[in-house]
């Protein structure tokens, strides 16, 4: 199997669903790296590492989906909720500008009373004081969320926030698109098809989005290989996508509960990632997640990216999980792997090399 799978990757082709298994169930983990590796040697055949300065505020923790697998949301009149003013967010939005940040990633919960004219309003001030700052912000269930309260379709609603000054959506609450792990994981958010809707309907309008996994809380093998394929045939329609972030659950003060996902594991699954989603050009290192060291180790088993130096970060961190780099220590790291680190923006052009 592993000498068909290599012929495959060698001229091109896809490698299917059983293929995909096989190498997950079966394959030895440093031959998937190896093939994973190699695939990203042909789509960046230099050996440039890249990276964003961003940083991701948390507008309010008010959250009616209240996932089981989230240790940051609040529900409504909860004593730690909160609901940031607009003049704190611009605070927030200049500490990124003073340290050379280009990307604003701005999410939060489902909040029952921020509807469409909330965020036009922010977006609208966001865009008057910060134009050069890339608003990568509102995952899919926040989108459909808005629309819903403001009595508007979900694609009216998109328009409305492109229009206000929102650039791209990233790819959150994916986790897992399989309606059946979804419902045991996060039952009051959308299904796997309203995630995608939204991605499609971004790309339609001219936006660019990513595309995440969360992985490692109730999902079993197939799963991973049903959402990669899904997103791949997503991918095949629109060409929207410009990354790919594989990253592992993380238990910690979760109802959910249980073991965080192992390195092994989660090699594996990069590596899968980066051979099944060859028409996607990026794929992230989770060092959010994983830390240092194995971001590290990624950028051989397919990785591209270090994703963001964050600047702030709270959701992974509500879960017990708080590695941190500075811009100097994302560069060291790339550098120290024996690639060029190259500083980028949202749409993965290249800003300045070191």
């Amino acid at each position: 199997m592993f000498d068909t799978i290599s012929q495959k990757l060698n001229e091109g082709q896809e490698i299917g669903r059983e293929e995909a298994l096989w190498l997950l169930k079966e394959a030895d983990l440093l031959e998937v790296g190896r093939l994973a590796d190699g695939v990203r040697r042909r789509l960046h055949p230099h050996t440039r590492v890249t990276f964003v300065v961003d940083r991701n505020v948390n507008y309010t923790n008010v959250c009616e989906s209240q996932c089981r697998f989230c240790a940051f949301y609040r529900k409504p009149g909860a004593a730690d909720a909160y609901l940031l003013e607009t003049d704190a967010i611009l605070e927030k939005i200049q500490e990124l500008v003073d340290h050379g940040g280009t990307q604003l990633l701005m999410q939060g919960g489902l909040h029952p009373e921020l509807d469409i004219h909330w965020f036009e309003s922010l977006l609208r001030a966001i865009k008057e004081r910060f134009p050069q700052v890339q608003v990568h912000s509102l995952s899919p269930a926040e989108v459909i969320h808005v629309a819903r309260l403001s009595q508007l379709s979900m694609s009216e609603c998109l328009r409305r926030l492109q229009a206000a000054g929102l650039d791209s959506v990233p790819g959150g609450g994916a986790e897992v698109l399989v309606d059946t792990v979804r419902q045991e994981i996060s039952p009051n958010k959308i299904g796997w098809r309203d995630w995608a809707a939204v991605m499609e309907e971004a790309h339609l309008l001219g936006m660019k989005t990513t595309a995440t996994m969360m992985f490692g809380s109730r999902e079993r093998l197939e799963d991973i290989v049903e959402h990669l394929l899904r997103v791949r045939d997503i991918q095949k329609r629109t060409g929207g996508f410009t990354a790919f972030i594989p990253w592992t659950f993380q238990p910690s003060n979760t109802e959910l509960g249980g073991e965080t996902v192992g390195g092994v594991e989660y090699l594996q699954v990069l590596a899968l990632s980066r051979i099944l989603l060859d028409n996607i050009p990026n794929i992230q290192a989770s060092w959010v997640t994983q830390g240092a060291r194995m971001a590290q180790v990624a950028l051989f088993f397919g990785a591209n990216d270090l994703g963001g130096t964050m600047l702030e970060e709270n959701v992974v961190a509500a879960a017990g999980c708080s590695f941190r780099m500075s811009q100097d220590e994302v560069v060291e790291l790339a550098r120290g792997a024996g690639f060029i680190p190259a500083k980028r923006n949202t749409h993965y052009e290249i800003l300045e090399t070191y």
